[in-house]
């Protein structure tokens, strides 16, 4: 049974798992957002407390272009839902093509990961077009359905997403950002 003390850590130690520095765990620890305890002259954070930190620790936010992605794939997710199938097979035959063109890299990871989507449930593709997690933010930069959308369909929601960002301002979105269901 694990005692109390091998659930401390030290600053150096909660600092390599946050990916921080040292001082903004003591930081942290001195603005009482990060409970501690002293050991001397040292303090020692509680794991769990760290963890709880890092869990609610604001997300990053999505850029200008990642934000017009998320959009235009929103509206590739409503065209999937009228026709699964054929926008699927669609996306199948880009990511051949694409593969092809990208064997090694970044993005091939990327189509790789593309690849096991689409032999998901539709619903799991549809979680990742419409989400704004950072994870499939990037990975709808080597997006495979390109062709699902007419250019006059693109085009409407380019113009909705330059209007309603220039109108309300520019609304950041984070993967922690509440998405409406409808």
């Amino acid at each position: 049974m694990a005692s109390a003390d091998e659930d401390l850590l030290t600053t150096g130690q909660a600092a390599r798992l946050l990916g921080s520095s040292r001082q903004h765990v003591v930081d942290l620890c001195a603005r009482g957002q990060l409970p501690h305890t002293s050991t001397g002259t040292h303090r020692r954070v509680r794991r769990s407390d760290l963890e709880r930190l890092a869990s609610t620790a604001r997300a990053p936010e999505l850029t200008r272009d990642q934000r017009r992605s998320l959009w235009l794939h929103r509206a590739i997710a409503g065209r999937i839902a009228e026709d699964p199938e054929r926008h699927i097979q669609t996306a199948r035959r880009n990511l051949a093509v694409m593969t092809a063109a990208h064997p090694r890299g970044r993005a091939a990871l990327q189509l790789l990961q593309w690849e096991t989507l689409l032999a998901s449930p539709v619903e799991a593709v549809l979680d990742v077009l419409c989400s704004p997690s950072p994870e499939s933010a990037d990975l709808r930069q080597n997006t495979p359905f390109a062709g699902i959308l007419t250019d006059p369909e693109r085009s409407t929601v380019l113009a909705a997403f330059r209007s309603a960002t220039r109108t309300r301002g520019s609304p950041r979105l984070s993967h922690t950002t509440p998405v409406p269901v409808y």
